[in-house]
């Protein structure tokens, strides 16, 4: 453990100071890009994490993070034995150290009557500093198996997956449709959220130990899944779950509705300094973004960056409390208000209502008709007469969340069948009805975190050389059915 008595005298969270949102909305670099991180205040912070007998944080954490074991080394200084430790549980804490909403901190024993330990900050600060001195080295199998494994999708599920299978001393070949590795991660998440140089870096490692990656082929269509579950003794499924929920209402096929993925994507892409044609922007747009997750926060941040009018979110959930709820318990992660660096930014968020109709001109949405919303007998949610008001609407993001996976051509081909929800079906070694094909991350879970799908890819990648070799000697923190404490 770290200081047994850190908590006691450090009773308090410390972050480093996010960059000025005058000057951050001035570009697409990180909120805390270059800002130094005091040696001093990590300290202090590894210090906190308490020797609680039984550190709920590991149950918390769907890959088990050795949570108190990197504090601790962190804490005496040792950082490359703490980068090591983190690594045991989790290929990607660069990712997870950014983008996770730390299911950990929500289980964290000290939780209970202090605010908890600052894990995601700190894994963040541990991977950053293994990468700056040059500890993060390729990890090139000793053997070859004479396997061969294709992953199809290079989401943080997939990318797990293959890198695992590749040290285990398969031969991995990872596809992707996009031009570029990352999956969602790549052209999905803001730069402003993850940098693009981080996914970057960890690709190079994963080339350098032999993973090779196809770009720019979609499954299904240039390759038959028929054909890749033939060239392959094994195939992992990892194409994430990206077929959008949609809005049916009234004025849904105005021009300026959109859903929420393209016009992300088509950010990051310029972020990147490309071109796309025909782009989208909210330059000077009065933007409504529906959906409070995530996505509609990620909406958000890039819309006030391309210098909208004004940014609204809606949201059909009441607000949340600002602290845990007594249905939501310790070690439950609590559904509690919180504020994004987007929401930072700007914009204004409205809970409890609900859009009804969207109003155009020309072709061209113009407004959007709503009004507040409470639940109905049957459990959905209802307008409440005389709450409607039109507010003005030059472009309308739907963030609604993600159905499923596209699996049209993946189950017509390989005769794969759906669950009710509208994922893939698997048994609990991630194993589908097809011999050697398997489903890992969002496909077979539905929508999920980034921590989910990179377990979900060590797990799958784990059942994967079983199938191959009889036996794995690849850590499996999850299994497929397995619910965290978090739902």
């Amino acid at each position: 453990m770290a200081d047994p008595a850190g908590f006691l005298k450090v009773r308090h969270r410390e972050l480093p100071a996010d960059r000025p949102v005058s000057l951050r909305l001035l570009d697409f670099r990180e909120v805390r890009a270059n800002v130094p991180l005091d040696p001093v205040m990590l300290n202090r912070q590894a210090g906190r994490c308490m020797d609680c007998g039984v550190p709920f944080c590991h149950r918390g954490c769907p890959l088990g993070n050795l949570i108190p074991e990197w504090n601790d080394l962190a804490w005496r200084g040792d950082w490359r034995a703490a980068v090591e430790r983190l690594h045991a549980t989790n290929n990607f804490p660069e990712f997870t150290g950014r983008i996770c909403p730390a299911l950990c901190e929500g289980s964290c024993v000290l939780g209970i009557s202090q605010p908890p330990v600052t894990i995601e900050f700190m894994e963040m600060a541990i991977i950053d500093r293994a990468f700056q001195e040059g500890w993060i080295e390729p990890q090139i199998p000793e053997r070859l198996t004479g396997f061969t494994v294709a992953v199809a999708g290079s989401g943080p599920a997939g990318l797990a997956a293959a890198q695992q299978l590749t040290r285990a001393g398969h031969t991995v070949a990872v596809y992707e449709r996009s031009d570029r590795p990352g999956g969602l991660m790549r052209y999905g998440i803001p730069d402003f959220k993850l940098g693009k140089h981080h996914l970057d870096l960890r690709l190079s490692q994963m080339q350098a130990e032999g993973t090779r990656f196809r770009t720019g082929l979609e499954i299904g269509r240039d390759i038959t899944w028929e054909e890749l579950s033939v060239r392959y003794d094994a195939v992992v499924v990892a194409i994430g779950s990206t077929r959008p929920r949609d809005l049916p209402i009234p004025g849904r096929d105005l021009d300026g509705v959109m859903f929420a993925k393209p016009f992300l994507e088509q950010a990051n892409v310029v972020a990147s300094g490309r071109m796309v044609a025909g782009r989208v922007t909210a330059a000077d747009k009065h933007v409504i973004v529906i959906g409070g997750g995530d996505t509609g926060s990620d909406c958000v941040g890039t819309s006030l960056r391309q210098g909208a009018r004004s940014v609204t979110s809606l949201e059909i959930l009441p607000q949340p409390p600002p602290s845990r709820p007594d249905h939501q318990p310790w070690p439950v992660f609590p559904q509690v208000f919180k504020t994004s660096s987007s929401h930072e930014e700007g914009g204004e968020r409205l809970y409890a209502v609900t859009a009804l109709s969207l109003g155009g001109h020309d072709g061209h949405v113009e407004s959007l008709h709503l009004a507040d919303a409470v639940r109905s007998a049957s459990g959905g949610f209802e307008p409440v007469e005389g709450s409607e008001r039109v507010v003005p609407a030059d472009l309308v993001l739907i963030a609604m969340g993600f159905t499923g996976p596209e699996a049209g051509p993946l189950c017509d081909q390989l005769g794969l069948e759906l669950t009710p929800r509208g994922a893939l079906s698997r048994d609990t070694n991630y194993a589908t009805a097809r011999d050697g094909v398997f489903v890992a991350g969002d496909a077979g879970r539905g929508q999920s975190l980034v921590v989910w799908a990179i377990a979900e890819g060590r797990a799958c990648a784990a059942a994967v050389d079983a199938y191959l070799q009889g036996s794995t000697e690849l850590p499996s923190p999850v299994t497929a059915l397995e619910a965290p404490l978090s739902l």
